[in-house]
């Protein structure tokens, strides 16, 4: 479809509060939308990334998605790149984020590390090869 642009990005969490915090302190964003199910961060360049109650999240479609088991994942991942890699992966350890992958070269051209957050959520940072 042309023209199509991603605005927003929501993920579907067990526990509000602990997710906004740990998205706060994993990557310093401000919330520029706070309601008791929902908490919606803004990102540089203008784009947004939520965190919604999972029982919430589902009264919008009807049907509540699944709770991720303890140390599972969900078969979805967001893949950020950063200017600060090293820094970044500091944060999200510090945060509480589940280690996947190590940081290391990647065959696409990046070097990227893989993380889970609080509700098995999977996060890459990276950065493009060429500037290490």
């Amino acid at each position: 479809m042309p023209n199509t642009e991603l605005v927003l990005h929501i993920l579907a969490v067990s526990d509000l509060a602990r997710s906004a915090k740990f998205y706060r302190e994993a990557f310093g964003w401000r919330a520029r939308v706070e309601v008791p199910v929902y908490v919606e961060f803004e990102l540089p360049g203008g784009g947004g990334f939520g965190v919604y109650q999972r029982e919430g999240f589902g009264r919008n479609m009807g049907q509540t998605p699944f709770a991720v088991p303890k140390g599972e994942l969900v078969p979805h991942e967001v893949y950020f790149r950063v200017d600060d890699l090293p820094g970044a992966i500091d944060r999200l350890s510090k945060a509480g984020a589940r280690e996947l992958d190590a940081l290391r070269a990647r065959d696409w051209g990046d070097e990227a590390a893989y993380f889970a957050d609080p509700d098995g959520h999977v996060l890459v940072v990276s950065r493009p090869l060429s500037k290490r």
